[in-house]
C-alpha cells in the first residue's frame, strides 16, 4: 500500500502493542492471585461477555461458525486457547520484558512457517533478517552471556513463550488462507467471536486440567476483577480492532514494525510497576530483533 502514515493511523497501530505489553505486566502482577491457565480462561469469558452484544448473530444455527467449525476450532485452539495460556504460564518464571522480546521474533517464525508449509519463497535479505532476529532472541535467552547457551540455562518461561510464538506464527498463516465465510470475515466482531467460541471451550478444558492436577488457585477480590476487565477488554478486543483497522490502512509490513514496540512498553511498565529494571542486553536484543525485521521487510 502506498498510503502515507498519518497521525490517526500511527495511533491505531501504537495502541495494540501498548495494550499487549500491559497484558504481560498484568499477568505477572496477578500471578499470586490466580494460576495462569485459569487466568486465560477467565480472560476470554470476560471478552465473550463484552463481545456478545456486537456479534450475537454468530451463535445462531446455520451461521458460518457452525458450517466451518473445523477451521474455527483450529484457530480457536492456536489463537485463544493456547497462545495466551502459554504466555501467562511463561510469566510465572520469566519477566514481562523477556516475554515480549521473545514474542517480537514472531515475524521470523512466520517467515519459516511460510517457507516450510505454505510455499512462500524466501529471499536472501529475509534470511539475513531472520538471522539478526534469532540472534536477538538468543541474547534474551542467554541473559547477554553467550556461553550460557552451551550450558542450556533457560528458565521454563522462556521456552513457553517461544512455543507460544511459533504457534502464533502458524495461526497467522492460517488466518490469511481462504476459507472463512464472507459474512464473518467482513465483520471484525463476528470473526473474533467465531474464534472465541471454540477457543473458550479449549481454554476451559485446559483450565479444568489445571484444577484436576491441583495446580490451580484463585483469590477473588477487586485487584483480580480489575485485572480481568483490563485483559478481557483491552488486549483481547480493543487491540484486535485497532490492529485490524491499522493493517487495512497500511498493510501488514508497515504494521509489523509497530508490533515491536511491545518490548519497549513492557520495559517501561516493568520498571514503573514491578521494579524490574531492564539490562543492557535487553537493549541489544531489541535492536537485533527490530533490525532483523526491518532488513527482511525491505523490498
Amino acid at each position: 500500500m502506498d498510503r502515507r502514515l498519518d497521525l490517526s493511523t500511527a495511533a491505531l497501530l501504537t495502541l495494540p502493542p501498548l495494550l499487549w505489553a500491559g497484558n504481560a505486566v498484568v499477568g505477572r502482577v496477578v500471578n499470586p492471585l490466580v494460576s495462569p491457565i485459569t487466568l486465560n480462561f477467565l480472560r476470554w469469558v470476560v471478552a465473550f461477555v463484552f463481545l456478545l452484544p456486537l456479534a450475537a448473530g454468530v451463535l445462531r444455527r446455520g451461521s458460518g461458525l457452525w458450517t466451518h467449525w473445523r477451521r474455527f476450532t483450529v484457530l480457536g485452539l492456536l489463537g485463544v486457547g493456547a497462545y495466551n495460556a502459554l504466555q501467562y504460564l511463561a510469566l510465572t518464571t520469566s519477566t514481562p520484558l523477556n516475554v515480549t522480546l521473545v514474542a517480537a521474533s514472531a515475524p521470523v517464525w512466520m517467515l519459516a512457517m511460510g517457507a516450510l508449509f505454505f510455499g512462500q519463497r524466501v529471499s536472501q535479505r529475509q534470511v539475513a533478517g531472520a538471522v539478526l532476529s534469532i540472534a536477538g532472541v538468543g541474547v534474551v535467552l542467554s541473559r547477554g552471556e553467550w556461553e550460557l547457551l552451551t550450558q542450556v540455562r533457560l528458565v521454563p518461561g522462556d521456552l513457553y513463550i517461544l512455543l507460544a510464538t511459533v504457534g502464533w506464527a502458524l495461526y497467522s498463516w492460517l488466518l490469511v488462507r481462504p476459507g472463512d465465510p464472507r459474512a464473518i470475515r467482513s465483520d471484525w466482531a463476528a470473526f473474533l467471536m467465531a474464534q472465541l467460541v471454540p477457543g473458550l471451550a479449549w481454554s476451559g478444558l485446559f483450565a479444568a486440567g489445571e484444577w484436576s492436577l491441583g495446580a490451580a488457585r484463585i483469590d477473588w477480590g477487586w485487584p483480580l476483577a480489575a485485572a480481568l476487565v483490563y485483559v478481557g477488554l483491552g488486549p483481547a478486543i480493543i487491540a484486535y480492532r485497532c490492529w485490524g483497522v491499522g493493517v487495512q490502512r497500511m498493510g501488514p509490513t508497515i504494521a509489523g514494525f509497530f508490533s515491536n514496540l511491545a518490548p519497549l512498553f513492557a520495559a517501561l511498565m516493568s520498571a514503573a510497576f514491578l521494579g524490574e529494571l531492564p539490562h543492557l542486553y535487553h537493549a541489544g536484543a531489541f535492536v537485533l530483533i527490530v533490525g532483523g525485521i526491518v532488513v527482511s521487510a525491505r523490498r
